[in-house]
């Protein structure tokens, strides 16, 4: 666990306080690449590493020696800028190497720096940014509650205020650095004079390192995967400052969404680097791997694999282009919503499908954790999960999908995609596929299916508009292949109708043995 080198000080001269020229971008990408190789690689085995709890002290400090989260730190407080490209090759850069550390990196940009620059109160950045800066500190965010993981709305963390505070009092669990940020976003509703709960939420800065903030951590989860960043259950029983508490341009449930969509819209840069991990580690595989007398790399059901590892490389890359002109902190992402959900269910299905695919491919040697392709499996399931269930944004996806057709009064599924902004590229390339009518009313299970196909329709529409922009046309054309096939086995499970539902007393009558 990295202990801060001096929690408590205020912001030191920063680079562009003293006139210091700022090393490019592309130079510090690179150092920081150099250094993940040195400290992954020539000083360690990040494959024993791996399936270790905590980063070692040593090597943790060694990368944020390269000053990694001063991406997402605004240039008046000595940062790099704040860019989100700039953030997306980051966290791409450190998960080809440890999906952990992109994750540890993720929590602290998209989750801490970017609200935090968007709605912290401004006497308070200047010591916040500089520790981040100068001492190695590291934020978070606490929203999951005990029976209240996907229905954040009616969290029962509470809050009081007198004249010079705000009194925090809950239980939080999940939340990724548990018991290591020395900062902590924390959401609370207030506190009626009845006792009960208001609505709206509110967002608070936590100094854990200090002794009326000190959030306790009550367990430490043994998590299966992603050893290397902890998590648990925190009492949350803390007294913060007024100015602490982040101001909402509209009110907090708004500044929530926004804040999700914005993290949601980062997955691809710890997407791409770790799908490109899983297409490097196959292809060099099936290249030197000979099974009777010829490699791997020349039967025609693994060149299906490879291709389909490649496809999600550059879907990806697609997501990464688009996220990198929308989620800017200037933005409001509030109505981002549908595309958002896509972009995380999409990376999180294609990152869990290609660590798959390299399992199938390797066989049973990558069936260890010490392995990249069993680590990666382990790894990149829970992404699936954390910041919304993928079935439950499929369901989203799909209800939104009808509610605008049904307010735009059309029940043709390509004639309304063929006018949308997300989908109009590649409507025209599965008219055959798209030309049939929405049933507005349709189960839950529906709901999901027609989420899924949406959000690969939106997936090829993104590819097309990077191969426009000049993307490698090989690329595009595997990505459009393996999407179009996709697509239409999605459509098939959506047109077939499954009413099946489970037999809770499916034990009468149900012993083989007995006929």
């Amino acid at each position: 666990m990295l202990q801060t080198k001096d929690a408590t000080s205020s912001k030191s001269d920063s680079p562009v306080e003293k006139g210091e020229p700022v090393q490019s971008f592309e130079s510090f990408i690179q150092n920081f690449k150099d250094t993940l190789k040195k400290v992954f690689h020539d000083e360690n085995d990040i494959d024993k590493m791996g399936i270790t709890r905590g980063i070692p002290t040593e090597v943790l400090g060694q990368i944020m020696d390269c000053n990694p989260l001063s991406v997402a730190i605004p240039t008046e407080y000595g940062g790099r800028g704040g860019k989100v490209g700039d953030s997306l090759e980051l966290l791409s850069a450190a998960s080809y190497e440890s999906l952990a550390l992109s994750l540890t990196l993720g929590i602290n940009s998209a989750l801490f720096l970017q609200p935090f620059a968007k709605y912290g109160q401004d006497c308070m950045k200047p010591e916040v940014f500089g520790r981040f800066l100068h001492n190695q500190n590291m934020g978070g965010l606490m929203i999951t509650e005990l029976g209240f993981g996907s229905d954040a709305l009616n969290m029962q963390t509470s809050y009081t205020e007198d004249v010079d505070h705000y009194h925090l009092k809950g239980t939080k669990h999940w939340a990724g650095l548990t018991g290591q940020a020395d900062y902590w976003l924390l959401s609370a509703r207030k506190q009626t004079e009845q006792g009960g709960l208001q609505r709206d939420i509110d967002f608070f800065v936590c100094d854990n390192t200090q002794p009326n903030q000190k959030i306790q951590v009550e367990e430490y989860f043994e998590n299966l995967g992603l050893y290397q960043i902890p998590y648990g259950r925190n009492n949350v029983n803390v007294r913060i400052p007024k100015i602490q508490r982040l101001i909402p341009h509209t009110n907090g449930v708004q500044m929530m969404l926004d804040l999700l969509h914005r993290s949601r819209l980062h997955f691809p840069g710890m997407g791409l680097g770790f799908v490109k991990r899983m297409l490097d580690e196959a292809i060099t595989h099936c290249q030197t791997r000979l099974v009777g007398g010829k490699s791997l790399f020349s039967y025609d059901q693994v060149q299906q694999h490879l291709a389909r590892l490649q496809a999600n490389f550059t879907i990806i890359s697609a997501f990464c282009k688009h996220s990198s002109g929308v989620a800017g902190i200037e933005n409001d992402l509030t109505p981002l919503g549908l595309e958002a959900n896509i972009i995380k269910t999409v990376t999180t299905d294609l990152m869990q499908d290609s660590s798959q695919t390299l399992l199938t491919l390797v066989g049973a040697k990558g069936y260890k954790l010490n392995h990249i392709a069993g680590r990666g499996t382990v790894d990149s399931r829970p992404f699936q999960i954390f910041e919304g269930s993928n079935d439950i944004l499929y369901a989203q996806i799909g209800e939104a999908l009808v509610k605008l057709m049904k307010n735009a009064k059309e029940t043709g599924l390509y004639i309304y995609l063929g006018g949308h902004r997300l989908a109009q590229n590649a409507a025209k390339y599965l008219k055959d596929l798209l030309s049939f009518d929405i049933d507005i009313q349709m189960p839950q299970r529906k709901l999901v299916e027609l989420g899924r196909v949406l959000s690969r329709i939106v997936s090829m529409d993104l590819v097309i508009k990077m191969g426009d922009a000049g993307f490698r046309t090989d690329l595009i054309d595997g990505a459009i292949s393996i999407l179009r096939q996709e697509i239409t086995t999605l459509i098939s499970h959506f047109s077939f109708q499954q009413p099946t539902l489970v037999v809770a007393d499916y034990q009468v009558d149900s012993n083989w043995s007995e006929f």
